[in-house]
């Protein structure tokens, strides 16, 4: 099973006490699944950026839930069918942990020309392409 978010923002003309059991019909379909529902979140009405279906605002609710593949697209397919959902995004976050190993590799190892500048005995600076220049005549 997958962790998934999932943000829906709802007609506005809904009544706020009506929402969550819309979504809980909806979410239905994840625990007949297999999966489990986390988190339900609903923000409440917010000004979208920009209209969709002639409508200035919109109620938003994050959803955190454990499914499956196949039954995420069903879930997706469904809220999709459903008038008073005006839009839909599903999204796999990436995981916090996964991410920390990366940061600590790339700071073990300092970046080409960063750090203490260093001479080699010719005069040249480490690790410069080029030969160090000749000495001045006399």
């Amino acid at each position: 099973m997958r962790h998934y978010e999932l943000m829906v923002i709802l007609d506005p003309s809904l009544e706020e006490r009506t929402i969550t059991p819309s979504l809980d019909t909806f979410l239905n379909v994840v625990r007949n699944g297999g999966g489990s529902v986390e988190k339900v979140d609903v923000w409440g009405r917010r000004r979208l950026s920009f209209e969709i279906d002639k409508k200035a605002e919109g109620i938003y609710a994050v959803i955190d839930l454990q499914a499956e593949p196949d039954t995420m697209k069903e879930l997706d397919r469904q809220l999709n069918l459903n008038e008073s959902i005006l839009r839909t995004k599903v999204m796999r976050p990436e995981l916090r942990a996964s991410r920390a190993p990366a940061a600590t590799v790339g700071a073990a190892k300092p970046a080409a020309g960063r750090g203490p500048a260093t001479r080699t005995a010719a005069g040249a600076p480490a690790g410069s392409p080029r030969p160090p220049a000749p000495p001045p005549p006399a």
